[in-house]
């Protein structure tokens, strides 16, 4: 059985003290490949995930300003991104988005980020990786505005509704940890009635660690146990859900990514 953790964050210093071992058991547990995503500490710095993939046969990145960060963006920004993103490695802009959540940056200023680099997907013809909390409506108005390369509801962490009106707009469907938790019933819901083609599975590592690991750092390993809940949950074989979910993930990104960027270093 093998996995795809389409999201982890191995850039943050809770990994500087055993990065390699993390990556190690990672491919030890099945998971042949990452995407290090690569937001960082937001701008100027916007190669978190290219140094990682760089280093890593087994790692792709992206390139974005999460909209914490999005008061740290300037012109020569964007300027930046497009660069980055013909980089051989970068398979996607994010994480990019909405959090209204903590608002650490104003509204309309994460709007108007988000729009910019929304624009650059689409000139590039990226899929994008999406952050939303708390800001369903703007997101998908936003989203659905023109036509994207698809891309990632990333971390989901609405219902059925939230998750019929992204499959609508071509999105994937990618579920972390939190679907694991007891109470996370609207979560559950919406695992069970995404098509099987759509789904995807990540661990947002360090954060958000799954059931039986709640309450420690994540890490790429522990994406088995979202894997094995989203089979128990739709009734099917976890080899089944690792299986799709690898698949999905390689059609997303492209096939050439996965098989000649993953072996690619710089």
């Amino acid at each position: 059985m093998t996995l795809v953790d389409s999201h982890c964050h191995l850039d943050d210093a809770q990994f500087d003290a055993d990065r390699e071992a993390v990556i190690e058991r990672a491919l030890a547990a099945g998971v042949e490949a990452m995407l290090a995503v690569g937001t960082g500490h937001g701008p100027p710095d916007l190669e978190a995930g290219i140094r990682l993939a760089d280093g890593h046969a087994q790692m792709v990145a992206s390139v974005g300003v999460q909209p914490h960060d999005a008061s740290k963006a300037r012109p020569e920004t964007y300027d930046r991104l497009r660069e980055l993103a013909a980089r051989p490695k970068v398979v996607a802009i994010g994480e990019i988005g909405l959090d209204y959540h903590y608002n650490f940056s104003p509204p309309e200023v994460q709007r108007e980020v988000f729009a910019r680099q929304l624009e650059l997907a689409r000139e590039l013809w990226l899929p994008v990786i999406i952050h939303t909390r708390e800001a369903w409506p703007d997101t998908l108005r936003m989203l659905g505005e023109a036509p994207l390369a698809g891309g990632v509801m990333h971390c989901f962490s609405g219902g059925p509704e939230e998750a019929e009106q992204s499959l609508a707009l071509g999105f994937h469907i990618s579920f972390a940890g939190v679907v694991t938790f007891p109470k996370a019933l609207p979560i559950q819901a919406a695992a069970r009635m995404v098509p099987l083609d759509r789904l995807l599975v990540e661990t947002d590592a360090p954060y958000l660690a799954p059931v039986p690991h709640r309450g420690k750092r994540n890490e790429p390993a522990f994406v088995v146990e979202t894997a094995r809940k989203l089979a128990e949950l739709r009734g099917v074989p976890v080899e089944e859900i690792a299986a799709a979910t690898t698949e999905n993930f390689k059609r997303l990104v492209g096939q050439r990514a996965v098989s000649v960027r993953l072996k690619t270093t710089q």
